[in-house]
């Protein structure tokens, strides 16, 4: 006579009505033996086990604990990483009273080609920046062939000793033409402490300078980078609504990376570093014949040199930029970005790289556990909590850095975020070919 069990009942310690070792169960044992001398009849069960049925519906399936451990690896990021972040004391204000290091001047450096149109609508506004200690502003005209040279000389004229023009006419072969012109404009700013942005952004308000300047001198040893957000206009459509996604996302890593100490990347749109850390890190020696990477190759060279970096993040110190028009643009942009990936620091690229594939892989696995019934119940439940969480994350986090998107939207834009991250990577594999504007 034998004992059947349920499928997934795991045995430890005895349950009282299978208990082998009691009389009725040995006396069935016995008579068994004696009718049927051939067979010696199903061995009793140890009189120390016991049977424990757990829940029907616990999966077993490897593939949904992976699921599940891809999720929880999410939540690490964003309630160790990005929350805390986002949830971070404001920075001190402008006006604030207090010392705050207002007293050093600072050059701003911006490289453009052929940015006519766009450095008519920034170039007043750096000029009109609220800083009494001094700035300048360093216009590098990279090889242009419109109107640019003109509209530089008359704001040299009106604007004496607080503009510098510096004009580039070719590149040497095999320089990146980017790094080339902004290593001639470094060398012929002034002053120690470089703020840099792009022709195609524009400062948030007249305090930027004042106000990014300032992580130079955050509490605690110096800071030698000081990394920015440069968010996009909103405007209609999903594109404009992905790359303003995309934008809060990257900006929660390497932001938020930094803040716990981790610094990696900066963009080149609002990004701070001083002459010393500029020779620290060799310049852009080391990856001078790639395209991309200005800026944030430029900062692991300079972390790796023990360069202390600050973040400065709070609205008012940051740049604003037009989004891209097509897909077809966004595309290109966001291929030169991914690009410089692959000459990351080991660590920065493990970090990196768990959080990229933690919120890859549940698209995939899903997909394959999504056509087998006995899965959809706990499927939805982790889907669920999992939204919950994005939401809850990214909402605090775009309400911080003033890149707000509506929360029902958050979900599509996660997966076609990262559908077109595995996208774009795997054109990278098979064309590398970039060029700069």
């Amino acid at each position: 006579m034998g004992v059947s069990m349920a499928p997934w009942a795991v045995c430890s310690r005895p349950a009282r009505a299978l208990v082998a070792g009691s009389r009725a169960m040995r006396s069935k044992v016995i008579s068994t033996r004696k009718g049927n001398p051939a067979g010696p009849g199903p061995l009793p069960l140890p009189a120390h086990s016991r049977c424990l049925p757990l829940p029907p519906y616990l999966p077993k399936s490897p593939v949904f604990w992976l699921l599940v451990a891809c999720v929880l690896a999410q939540f690490y990021y964003w309630f160790y990483y990005f929350g805390p972040f986002a949830r971070r004391p404001a920075e001190a204000p402008a006006d604030a009273p207090g010392p705050h290091a207002d007293d050093e001047p600072v050059s701003i450096v911006v490289c453009a080609r052929n940015e006519l149109e766009n450095l008519r609508r920034l170039l007043p506004l750096l000029l009109k920046q609220d800083y009494p200690a001094g700035f300048e502003v360093v216009l590098i005209d990279d090889r242009s062939y419109d109107e640019t040279q003109d509209y530089a000389q008359q704001l040299g004229q009106y604007y004496a000793g607080r503009f510098r023009l510096v004009t580039i006419k070719s590149t040497p072969d095999g320089f990146a033409p980017k790094k080339y012109a902004l290593t001639l404009g470094i060398k012929a700013a002034t002053h120690p402490r470089l703020l840099f942005t792009d022709a195609d952004c524009i400062p948030a308000t007249n305090q930027w300078l004042r106000l990014m300047q300032r992580g130079f001198g955050a509490p605690g040893a110096p800071a030698g980078l000081v990394l920015g957000f440069s968010g996009y206009a909103e405007g209609p459509g999903l594109l404009n609504r992905l790359i303003r996604y995309e934008t809060l996302l990257t900006a929660a890593q390497y932001l938020s990376f930094a803040w716990r100490g981790r610094p990696y990347m900066g963009v080149g749109r609002n990004l701070g570093y001083t002459w010393a850390t500029f020779a620290a890190a060799k310049g852009f020696a080391s990856h001078i014949r790639r395209l991309s990477g200005d800026d944030d190759l430029l900062v692991q060279d300079a972390v790796a040199q023990g360069v202390r970096a600050a973040v400065v993040a709070d609205a008012p110190a940051h740049t604003l930029s037009e989004p891209a028009a097509t897909w077809g643009a966004w595309w290109t942009q966001k291929r030169r970005h991914l690009s410089a990936g692959s000459r990351y620091r080991l660590a920065d690229r493990a970090r990196i790289g768990t959080f990229v594939m933690a919120n890859l892989l549940p698209y995939a696995l899903t997909a394959g556990l999504v056509f087998s019934p006995q899965y959809w119940v706990p499927l939805a439940v982790v889907w669920a909590l999992r939204t919950f969480a994005l939401a809850y994350v990214y909402g605090i986090l775009g309400r911080r850095l003033e890149q707000k998107l509506p929360s029902a939207w958050l979900p599509l834009l996660d997966g076609l975020y990262f559908a077109q991250y595995v996208a774009i990577s795997f054109s990278l594999l098979f064309k590398r070919s970039l060029r700069w504007k």
